[in-house]
């Protein structure tokens, strides 16, 4: 699906910055939509349109009302007769507002319109036969580089309530900063997912910061932190609420984020907006959200990953105890097949730990497999007892694997870097000097269908009629049983100038591609 940001890009011919600004927008909108009690378009020149034609890359619906735009507009080209008051507001740069008629859908290919409408017209939602259309140009550097379009119910004579009136005054004050390019502000980050919206509760206080209304919301998460008096007229320290995000916010001009821990069982985020008029501090928007239970939820999680963590260190000391015993005892031994099954077994046991040890650093589930590879290299390196220089090359990566696969593929790797050190360069290597190198490739890869790991030597190549399927090597065995039975892939051996294994594994089992890294 394509991005608000991709169709900007795509349709029309705006800049990096003023594509930046219309995304924080994006990332702030919903707490406009939400205080106006409407549904939010934006709405952005297309390029190269003569008439002029503008772009939906983005739309929101309110929480606190019931939505008059059931259907998706994004990606929607609307003309001047489509919409006039949004091209009259982008040309102008002022805020124009007005009523339009309600479109009923025609069949289902009707779309551009400022007003969606339901395909089927037996689904129908029951809506008013007018709209209530808000035109607010969002201006970036001293110009109009797009519109916000409010459309909801034409509001009627009835009585409202105060939140209702609250709300909608502070929609138009921060509306109004759209307009004049205050909103939303440079730097700001507000697209985390513990972002108070309006629901969450809301406090308005003044440019001294004495709070003049709170929602019943907002109540709540006070009431939760200790405060019991009436608000109205008092400041939040005044309550005995020890925070300094509105304090910062009305002296800065710059919205403040922050954490109170009224005790040690609660916890409430306290977002700061400030309100301006030209430049000036007229006020403030506080959104409370009582996060107590995220937070507990993400110390449960922590003290998870800390113990999982101290199980894998616990586990890689114990075999590098083994792996130490198991070179003890070899080193006890008279050279021969038992010291030899000794050290292979060692080794082994060795390669398992580089994996726990990784899995204890990193927290989750899976483990970047590109430190086992290294360290794997290193042990390859160190077991090096011919007369041969041996240099070994790692290129690609693999990305992030699940513990479940990096064990038997890491028991995979090292036995064929050993395999390759100790036999693709012995006496019978077809070398003319004593001194020569022998080089080891490691390539690892990854597309959308599998991933490859391919070991490549320069050595003597692979016995006459060799196939890896009847072999009696242990350690080749080991290989061929874990990536076709554990592993689920495939195994292939060959003399390419020296020796080519390859090993292909299909990515459900398990592997997911680290972001910023390609093979």
């Amino acid at each position: 699906m394509t991005t608000p940001a991709e169709l900007a890009v795509l349709h029309t011919d705006l800049d990096v910055a003023s594509l930046d600004h219309l995304q924080r927008l994006l990332g702030c909108w919903g707490v406009l939509s939400d205080l106006s009690f409407c549904d939010l378009l934006l709405l952005a020149p297309a390029q190269g349109a003569n008439p002029p034609q503008l772009v939906v890359i983005g739309q929101v619906r309110p929480t606190t009302s019931a939505t008059l735009m059931p259907a998706d507009l994004v990606g929607e080209l609307m003309t001047a007769d489509d919409a006039p008051m949004a091209i009259e507001a982008l040309q102008n740069g002022d805020i124009v507002s007005g009523v339009v008629p309600v479109p009923v859908a025609e069949h289902p290919g009707h779309r551009n319109r400022p007003v969606p409408h339901a395909t089927d017209t037996a689904e129908l939602p029951t809506v008013p036969s007018e709209a209530s259309l808000e035109c607010v140009p969002v201006r970036f550097e001293g110009r109009a580089v797009a519109v916000m379009l409010r459309i909801g119910a034409v509001e009627s004579r009835r009585r409202t309530g105060r939140l209702e009136r609250v709300y909608r005054d502070v929609y138009h004050r921060l509306a109004s900063m759209v307009a004049s390019g205050d909103y939303p502000f440079v730097g700001e980050d507000v697209t985390g997912e513990d972002t108070p919206r309006v629901g969450d509760g809301l406090v308005l206080v003044d440019d001294k910061g004495t709070i003049v209304f709170a929602s019943p919301n907002a109540m709540s998460a006070l009431h939760r932190m200790g405060v019991s008096a009436a608000v109205e007229g008092s400041t939040l320290q005044q309550l005995g609420i020890e925070e300094t995000a509105v304090a910062r916010a009305l002296g800065s001009g710059h919205p403040i984020i922050e954490e109170v821990e009224r005790r040690p069982d609660v916890i409430v985020l306290v977002h700061c907006t400030p309100l301006l008029v030209d430049g000036q501090v007229t006020g403030g928007m506080v959104l409370l959200r009582d996060v107590t239970d995220l937070r507990r939820l993400d110390r449960l999680l922590l003290s998870k990953d800390a113990a999982i963590r101290e199980v894998h260190h616990r586990v890689k000391n114990n075999l590098q105890t083994i792996s130490s015993l198991l070179s003890l005892q070899a080193r006890r031994l008279e050279p021969g097949k038992g010291q030899e099954a000794l050290r292979e077994a060692e080794r082994r046991v060795r390669s398992i730990a580089v994996v726990h040890e990784v899995l204890s650093r990193e927290p989750g589930e899976e483990v970047p497999f590109h430190e086992i590879v290294e360290a794997l290299v290193r042990m390859a390196k160190d077991s090096v007892v011919s007369d041969h220089h041996i240099d070994i090359h790692v290129t690609g990566d693999i990305g992030d694997v699940a513990a479940g696969v990096a064990t038997p593929l890491a028991v995979a790797l090292a036995e064929l870097l050993q395999n390759a050190v100790e036999h693709a360069f012995g006496a019978t290597a077809p070398r003319e000097d004593a001194g020569a190198q022998g080089r080891v490739d490691v390539v690892l890869a990854n597309d959308d269908g599998h991933m490859t790991l391919q070991v490549r030597d320069d050595g003597c190549g692979l016995p006459e009629g060799f196939d890896i399927a009847r072999t009696t090597s242990l350690g080749l065995s080991i290989v061929r049983d874990l990536v076709t039975s554990q592993l689920g892939g495939s195994i292939a051996m060959e003399s390419r100038h020296g020796t080519m294994v390859s090993i292909d594994l299909p990515v459900e089992q398990g592997r997911r591609r680290r972001p910023g890294l390609s093979a």
